[in-house]
């Protein structure tokens, strides 16, 4: 990515064509993410959601279009949860040493790694867990363990591809809560893959809707309309939502 002129933008993208090898699933894709905006990718399953994200993040080249990074970011200040992570359980780790993993290339001394470190497992509440064996914590934990180490970056922007699978409610809640409460409260840039309407339109600031390889993208008040949602999901909104009445 290259480096743009707004300084309130973080990142964006202007007739972004995304994709994987020569295969485009995305096409003419503009959006622009500012600091303070909870940006919601919303569609269903294979409609490119996570392929936009990871093009977003840097990870996938753009097939065409342009991609950019606003003045002084780099891919120091991103934060990523992927939906798991996929490591041995077995293998002798602890959350301390993996979310000190999320702070490699960063110049920072051991003290303020370690502060960082203990911080972010804070705000998950795993703060009791520090040395215990990764293997041995529950699923919620262990996701909440990759979330402090994206936070652990104290990242401008923060990309998140649907990290509440398989979680339960307590844990998906609590979750929820602290990226909204870091979007208030610090003016964190949120980028979020779901399939969760009713979700998406308590916290949106902003949505990208997703259908038949085009992007809808803009103020959520204006996308998360009845027409629009039928339109991506084809069908009414409430079944959209995963909720029932």
């Amino acid at each position: 990515m290259t480096p743009m002129h707004d300084a309130a933008t973080i990142l964006s993208c202007r007739d972004l064509v995304a994709g994987h090898g020569r295969n485009a699933v995305l096409r003419d894709v503009s959006l622009q993410v500012r600091a303070g905006e909870f940006w919601f990718l919303l569609g269903t399953n294979a409609t490119g959601k996570s392929t936009l994200l990871l093009t977003l993040l840097g990870v996938l080249d753009p097939l065409g279009g342009v991609a950019q990074y606003g003045p002084g970011v780099s891919a120091d200040v991103l934060g990523y949860v992927p939906q798991c992570c996929e490591l041995v359980l077995h293998l002798p780790t602890t959350p301390h040493e993996l979310v000190a993993l999320g702070l490699v290339g960063q110049r920072l001394t051991r003290a303020q790694r370690e502060e960082r470190v203990e911080a972010a497992l804070e705000q998950v509440g795993l703060h009791g867990q520090l040395h215990q064996s990764y293997g041995s914590l529950s699923g919620g934990q262990r996701q909440r363990v990759i979330v402090a180490r994206a936070l652990a970056r104290r990242p401008l922007l923060l990309c998140v591809d649907e990290p509440m699978n398989h979680l339960d409610l307590v844990t998906e809640r609590a979750l929820l809560e602290l990226f909204a409460r870091r979007n208030r409260e610090d003016g964190l840039a949120i980028v979020y893959v779901s399939h969760d309407v009713a979700v998406a339109a308590a916290l949106a600031t902003h949505v990208a809707l997703l259908h038949h390889g085009q992007v809808e993208a803009g103020p959520a008040d204006r996308l998360l309309d009845a027409a629009r949602l039928e339109r991506a999901y084809g069908v009414p909104p409430l079944a959209a939502s995963g909720r029932t009445p």
